[in-house]
């Protein structure tokens, strides 16, 4: 995304935050991993490279996960506004099996 976009983006997306010094934004916040895990596997089948940061802290004990500020998904600039799009469609069950759902 050019620099304007970028900015413009952010803008309307004030949720989002820049790893300091890096091309990582934290574009969503879990407080259950398994969550997270779920999300970042929607990411990552839709070609976007997506992390976890402080994951294993979060299995590690859960109580923590409130004052860490849970489990944080970081993705490039570059695709943030796709990345967006495909927790959207997450959060409104876009992806979610129904019951007719077979696995042959």
């Amino acid at each position: 995304m050019e620099a304007p976009a970028l900015d413009a983006w952010l803008a309307a997306n004030p949720e989002v935050e820049q790893i300091p010094g890096r091309d990582l934004f934290i574009i969503a916040r879990y407080l259950i991993p398994m969550d997270a895990t779920l999300a970042q596997g929607c990411l990552v089948a839709a070609g976007i490279p997506a992390v976890l940061a402080d994951a294993h802290l979060m299995q590690a004990d859960l109580l923590l996960a409130p004052a860490l500020g849970g489990v944080r998904i970081l993705v490039p600039s570059d695709y943030l506004e796709q990345a967006s799009a495909v927790l959207a469609g997450l959060a409104r069950g876009d992806y979610a099996l129904d019951e007719s759902f077979t696995d042959e």
